[in-house]
């Protein structure tokens, strides 16, 4: 029996390496993209702790060279995904049994595996496998899950510390149970360190969960799961599933022991969750937990007193970075007249000199789009744009899939505020601008947080305070991560816990206790000490 209160080490953000010319991380990340790309490896299944072959294979490649294989996987059926249930509710009880602190053990070790020997393994992965640059890799596939893992062990324990009061001759408690079931997570391509935290925080909270990674993430998301495994996680606690989303939607969230989903990806895919979940209602046990983190359109609206040059920077940022293939990355711009010449300028220099190619150079400030899907995509918008009499091409534009999925980093000028590009996801480097007059301040502010159904991200620029103030509050259902006078990008694990709502999804806010709580299932507990003894009330006595 252990006795004693346990608290989990205080959490610390994990710095960023550089990857410095002449740094010896620089040196080992190298050496260990020239080792995984000399060979290609098999991905199996991993079913209750076991490697399951199912001989139905797919190739993992690189975005910016597709016709290099990284790896072959096996693909889960439904025949698989029912083993998976079976394996996650016979791990259930002993796991949602552990003590808190023994489960909390197995994710601090996993954030100083990461952080030590496994930390160039999955950032060569991410870099390979979903063409991100050097940095890109380092603050999502080391430093934002080893924060994800080392925060959530103390968020949880925070949670478990709060406690409800007790009157006298009794005392209340509050238990927190997992969920009664299993969880699904669904993971997307491009953050290796949401791949990790979705299965792990519901496991963290006691639950067993089934895995499915994105197809064109599961390369990484194989070295996730080896990680963990030498972590110490039992068999079956999370079980590793490819496959398919429709087989998952077949099989896995019409089960009765089905008890939610922790999911990031399209608004499209989660609404069909949620309808599915819907119609099966009288199927399940309990209510399931829908935690979803989906689509945006994120922004940034300038006013009149911006500073340009940041300005301009922010752009360049929070739309470039990572091909613009990150949740929060920023897709159109609401920019007054009176600034749009000077901003015009300092743009295009800077997209011009943006370096594009294979993430191995580390002089290159993108990459390549996922795959063709995006490409084709990405290149239709393009190719409309640059046809429309409602939209300029300014500056990119160019689309070239001969060796990878490369699309110039584009800038378009809609000429009114509801082109396509203003209003839909495109999800690559496109960053779409229009151009307001400074007296229609209002009227801008009104498009901006009403004609696209998105709420996830969004900036403001400025240097007037009031006007700030009230440009913040005109736009406060508009993003669920507000930034004043910063690229809207680039939240921190415990400084801006992230999601949106509206058609971004329940806003549930991963990186804080608010996402743990889903994954609970409280009891309150009285015990009276001193129970009474005659049914009758004082009240009642004869006067």
């Amino acid at each position: 029996m252990r006795h004693g209160i346990f608290t989990p080490p205080a959490p610390i953000n994990e710095p960023i390496k550089s990857y410095a010319p002449g740094s010896p991380e620089r040196a080992q990340l190298k050496q260990r993209i020239d080792e995984l790309r000399g060979q290609v490896i098999e991905i199996p299944l991993v079913i209750g702790g076991k490697e399951v072959r199912t001989g139905r294979t797919e190739t993992c490649v690189e975005p910016h060279d597709h016709g290099h294989v990284l790896a072959r996987y096996h693909k889960a059926g439904p025949a698989e995904i029912e083993q998976a249930i079976a394996a996650s509710n016979a791990a259930w009880g002993a796991w949602s049994e552990l003590p808190l602190e023994a489960r909390t053990a197995v994710f601090l070790k996993a954030a100083e595996l990461l952080a030590g020997p496994w930390r160039a393994t999955l950032n060569a992965a991410t870099m390979l496998g979903q063409s991100k640059t050097a940095f890109q890799a380092e603050i999502d596939a080391a430093c934002e899950l080893i924060d994800f893992w080392r925060f959530n062990a103390h968020f949880l324990a925070q949670i478990s510390r709060e406690q409800p009061l007790s009157g006298p001759q009794m005392w209340n408690r509050l238990e927190y149970r997992a969920l009664e079931g299993f969880v699904v997570a669904i993971t997307p391509f491009n953050f290796t360190s949401i791949a990790g935290n979705l299965p792990t925080a519901p496991a963290l909270c006691g639950n067993t969960v089934l895995w499915k990674p994105a197809s064109s993430a599961v390369y990484s998301a194989w070295f996730l799961m080896k990680l963990l495994e030498e972590a110490g996680l039992p068999p079956g606690v999370v079980n590793f599933i490819p496959c398919s989303g429709s087989d998952i939607s077949k099989v896995a969230l019409p089960h009765p022991d089905f008890a939610g989903v922790h999911f990031t990806g399209s608004t499209e895919v989660f609404n069909g969750i949620w309808r599915t979940v819907g119609e099966n209602l009288g199927r399940y046990g309990g209510y399931p937990r829908l935690v979803g983190e989906t689509g945006g359109k994120d922004f940034v609206f300038a006013h009149p007193t911006a500073d340009v040059q940041a300005l301009a920077v922010a752009l360049v940022r929070g739309a470039f970075e990572y091909q613009g293939q990150k949740c929060s990355a920023a897709s159109r711009a609401y920019v007054p007249k009176s600034l749009w010449p000077a901003l015009k300028e300092k743009l295009v220099a800077m997209v011009r000199e943006l370096k594009m190619g294979d993430p191995k150079d580390f002089t290159n400030f993108l990459g390549a789009v996922i795959d063709k899907g995006a490409f084709d995509k990405i290149k239709g918008y393009i190719d409309r744009a640059r046809g429309s009499s409602d939209a300029e091409l300014l500056v990119g534009g160019k689309c070239d899939a001969s060796k990878g999925w490369f699309i110039e980093p584009t800038v378009i000028v809609a000429k009114t505020p509801a082109y396509e590009t203003m209003r839909e996801e495109l999800f690559g480097p496109v960053l779409t601008i229009w151009v307001y007059d400074d007296a229609q301040l209002d009227d801008a502010l009104q498009h901006c947080d009403e004609d696209s159904p998105y709420g996830l991200t969004g900036a403001i620029f400025g240097r007037d305070r009031g006007e700030l103030e009230r440009m913040a509050a005109r736009l406060r259902h508009a993003a669920g991560n507000f930034y004043v006078n910063d690229k809207p990008t680039g939240a921190v694990v415990g400084q801006q816990p992230f999601g949106g709502a509206r058609a971004s999804g329940t806003n549930d806010k991963a990186g804080s206790s608010l996402n743990l709580l889903r994954w609970l299932s409280p009891r309150t507990i009285k015990e009276n000490f001193v129970p009474p003894t005659d049914w009758r009330y004082p009240h009642q006595g004869a006067p």
